[in-house]
């Protein structure tokens, strides 16, 4: 009897044997295992990069969310709120960013915040957003250590997921009964910015009680008193005096507010690899600064490669991505400060945040992808731009009460360019908060209950990752040229070259239930075998087109390579 249990027992493990070598593979495992054999080429042009808030994303670390003794009441999402690096560590592990598609990260900044608050008539703020800076040489413990970033980094690129922080060279944090400003040599505190010339631009304070570094100024400066006491008190005083001796006699810059800066900002990438910077306020410095920050950067991230080959993603350089705000695509690649024009391009940064598309949004699906197509190979021919919909600081945002996110998916991952989804965009995470004012509203933490609960968002968070996939395993789709193919249902092709790299993709928008026809003609011919992601299905090319019989009114068609 033990004998003819032990027979039995095995025998369905045989049988489920030969059942697997006869089942042969589905369309949707030969598509994967072709990405995964064809390294698809990541292109900073075409990037799917997300934007979180530190602070606002997933707290991983609850122990660390009370620092500095920052325990005032203070206005609607004006305090902290427990958001760390762990916390998106623990996304990053869990395949979060992969199942949407993303290739690139970019959070807010991580150095040490004041320390006080402030209170402009909206309730006492801290600096939880992270732009308000105290000393660029610590990272904040309310975001977590300086360990924390390297796990962070180590664990997106294992992933193939790049890392862009987010620096602020224009400003310190405000000055507050706990943070006494910094010397007069080292900032202004007035006047006011009018925004009508390049000076009273770039030479002036962003808001009151901003102070605004010196970055023009190549005037040597001491070190502020209030930050040796600081790093002596912390035990680090040599260590960083020992740094800064090393990185002056190796550049043989002037000790100027910005040289010190640079060299701080740049540690992080000699130290821990990150892969990129966004640049904040770039139009309120002067822009010979960023070539500055730009040359050292690049230096950094050499560095950072020479110690850490095991450890190299890809060939591309440093990238640096600028917020010059109300740029727009439409300007090609000057920005007009009303007596002058600076192409900031010049200056380091391989792509400009674009303020255009939110309104563009509102026009048909041809209009905005012809405009971008052209406009990208023509006057920002090897450069780009970075294209967002909603964000943290633009009050005007698309779709702000969430009604369409079908098509705010639609427009911003397939627009070309590269595509920036602010955390919650694909969650439909609330832009209007009960209570909140001002850019408040847009920073309420992610709505994780809500993508564990409610069907309606599941259904919409779907929608984002599977065009948010297609975005990332095909640069044509940002990267590449666009070309409509039939008005009616709307189809259109995207094709990207780079060397020896081909890729050739095929969407059809707004399409009917049912049956459906695409038009291919002259980009895909009969009998190409495509494959349409969105639902799944394997089709051929027969006479200049392909059949689709489903419920979507999206097809997302790539090649299935014999």
């Amino acid at each position: 009897m033990k004998k003819l249990l032990v027979v039995m027992s095995i025998l369905p493990l045989f049988i489920g044997c030969k059942e697997v070598e006869k089942q042969p593979q589905t369309t949707a495992q030969v598509v994967q295992e072709k990405q995964e054999k064809k390294e698809v080429p990541f292109v900073w042009e075409g990037a799917n990069v997300y934007f979180l808030l530190t602070d606002r994303f997933n707290n991983g670390n609850p122990e660390n969310d009370v620092n500095f003794d920052r325990t005032k009441e203070t206005g609607v999402l004006r305090g902290f709120e427990g958001g760390d690096m762990q916390g998106i560590i623990q996304k990053i592990e869990e395949g979060y960013f992969t199942d949407l598609g993303i290739n690139a990260i970019w959070l807010t900044p991580i150095v040490e915040q004041i320390h006080g608050s402030t209170d402009e008539g909206t309730g006492n703020t801290y600096g939880y957003h992270g732009y308000w800076t105290k000393d660029w040489t610590a990272i904040d413990p309310n975001f977590g250590t300086k360990k924390d970033l390297e796990k962070l980094v180590k664990t997106a690129h294992a992933k193939g997921i790049r890392i862009l922080l987010d620096v602020v060279l224009n400003h310190t944090g405000p000055v507050t009964d706990k943070d006494p400003v910094w010397p007069d040599d080292w900032v202004r505190t007035g006047p006011p910015c009018e925004f009508t010339t390049y000076e009273n631009t770039t030479e002036c304070t962003l808001v009151a009680n901003l102070p605004d570094i010196l970055t023009e100024s190549d005037e040597p400066v001491e070190l502020p008193d209030a930050l040796l006491a600081k790093w002596k008190d912390e035990g680090r005083l040599s260590k960083e005096l020992d740094e800064l001796n090393l990185f002056f006699e190796r550049t043989g810059y002037p000790r100027a507010p910005r040289y010190y800066i640079i060299k701080w900002l740049t540690d992080y990438i000699n130290d821990y690899g990150v892969d990129g910077f966004r640049v904040d306020t770039v139009k309120h410095v002067n822009e010979n600064a960023w070539q500055d920050l730009h040359k050292e950067a690049v230096y950094a991230f050499e560095m950072w490669k020479k110690k850490h080959q095991d450890r190299i993603l890809d060939e591309n350089p440093f990238y640096m991505v600028g917020e010059v705000y109300n740029y727009g695509i439409s300007g090609g690649r000057d920005y007009d400060f009303g007596d002058r024009k600076v192409d900031f391009f010049s200056y380091g940064f391989k792509s400009l945040i674009n303020f255009e598309l939110k309104t563009d949004a509102n026009n048909d699906y041809e209009t905005i992808f012809s405009k971008y197509s052209n406009l990208l190979n023509t006057k920002l021919k090897g450069k780009s731009v970075l294209n967002y919909l909603s964000s943290h600081d633009d009050g005007g945002p698309f779709d702000r009460e969430r009604k369409q996110p079908y098509r705010a998916a639609n427009v911003l991952l397939l627009t070309p360019g590269a595509s920036q989804i602010y955390y919650g965009d694909e969650t439909s995470r609330p832009l209007i908060v009960e209570g909140a004012q001002g850019d408040a509203n847009l920073r309420s933490f992610m709505n994780w209950k809500d993508l564990d609960s409610v069907p309606n968002i599941q259904k919409i968070h779907k929608h984002w990752q599977k065009l948010g996939q297609f975005r990332r395993n095909h640069p044509a789709i940002g990267a590449g040229k666009h070309k409509r193919l039939a008005k009616s249902p709307y189809v259109f092709s995207r094709t990207y070259v780079e060397g020896e790299y081909k890729d050739k993709v095929v969407v059809g928008l707004d399409l009917p239930k049912g049956k459906k026809s695409l038009w291919v003609k002259g980009f895909f011919g009969d009998g190409t075998k495509l494959y349409d992601t969105y639902s799944e299905t394997e089709v051929m090319v027969s006479n200049g087109k392909v059949i689709l019989e489903n419920d979507f009114d999206t097809a997302l068609l790539e090649l299935v390579e014999q």
